[in-house]
């Protein structure tokens, strides 16, 4: 076998998992999110930074202030969702860095001085660090909703006011409910992607 995970752990998380439509009334508890978040965290990024942040939309009227955002077609599953993430990255990361890379603490002012720099190493390794989210919620069990179809100044300024942290996805989380799968679309075949050298 050349792979180290078992195939039925391969299905969980890759062939079988889907982007979810619909979802039932189950909750999604704090228990798992927390449970999700302890084992992504050690999903790898540079020089540990760890720039993603979750804000979980539980209440209606968070919710109600995300819809104004969103997309049209993404609105119902959205209000129906069981709990929704707004997946962000924090500008000031580097804040945390000597805690974090403790080894090299120059790090912080000799990689991160300019806001430049954090904005797109932020963006990049949240981006990383959301792609280990998506994965961990598949392995709780629970289907997830990735969207990036939103006004992404709109939801800054209405959840992140201060400006410090900008938003990369919304993911509506939950077990998944009737008819919550499109058909699987297409990949890219292994040629057509690698390329040896």
């Amino acid at each position: 076998m050349t792979l180290a995970l078992d195939p039925a752990a391969q299905d969980l998380l890759f062939r079988e998992a889907r982007t979810a439509n619909t979802f039932t009334d189950e909750p999604v508890t704090e228990e798992q999110v927390q449970a999700i978040y302890d084992l992504v965290k050690y999903g790898p990024t540079a020089f540990n930074q760890s720039p993603l942040r979750l804000t979980l939309l539980r209440s209606p009227e968070s919710r109600e202030r995300l819809l104004a955002h969103m997309a049209e077609g993404n609105v119902p599953k959205t209000r129906k969702a069981p709990l929704t993430a707004v997946l962000s990255y924090d500008l000031d990361f580097h804040e945390r860095l000597p805690e974090l890379f403790p080894h090299a603490p120059h790090i912080k002012d000799a990689f991160f001085a300019e806001e430049s720099t954090r904005e797109s190493a932020g963006a990049l390794n949240a981006a990383l660090q959301a792609g280990y989210f998506i994965l961990g919620v598949r392995s709780a069990g629970l289907a997830v909703g990735p969207m990036t179809g939103f006004d992404h100044d709109g939801v800054d300024k209405e959840f992140f006011g201060d400006g410090r942290q900008r938003v990369l996805l919304v993911a509506n989380i939950g077990k998944p409910g009737p008819d919550a799968f499109a058909p699987r679309s297409p990949r890219l075949s292994y040629d057509d992607v690698v390329t040896a050298l």
